[in-house]
């Protein structure tokens, strides 16, 4: 399977940062002109272990209803998200945090 990797350094603590990249409202806010919103499960606040959102996007085109949830988690390190069912089911999106010395 291919895979992407992508390194973004943020200059923020780390449980911020683990935060911010698990809400339900920064994604709805950063998708805004998609028009994409959480249908169903956690459709508010941080989203957690074993819980899942389906959001309706389009994608490719077309409207699709997606489902992701989070299969593995711990705070503030790391959390996987896996897409279940749809089109995208073998999308796996794994989050992982390391703080990084920046030498002045």
């Amino acid at each position: 399977m291919p895979k992407i990797e992508l390194k973004t350094e943020i200059s923020a603590e780390k449980h911020i940062v683990f935060d911010l990249s698990r809400s339900i409202d920064l994604h709805k806010i950063s998708t805004e002109h998609t028009n994409e919103e959480a249908i169903a499960g956690k459709m508010t606040g941080l989203i957690g272990m074993n819980e899942s959102v389906t959001w309706r996007a389009k994608h490719f085109g077309i409207y699709q209803k997606l489902t992701s949830k989070i299969t593995e988690f711990d705070r503030p390190n790391y959390f996987v998200d896996e897409m279940e069912k749809e089109l995208l089911r073998n999308l796996n999106t794994n989050i992982i945090l390391r703080n990084l010395m920046v030498e002045h």
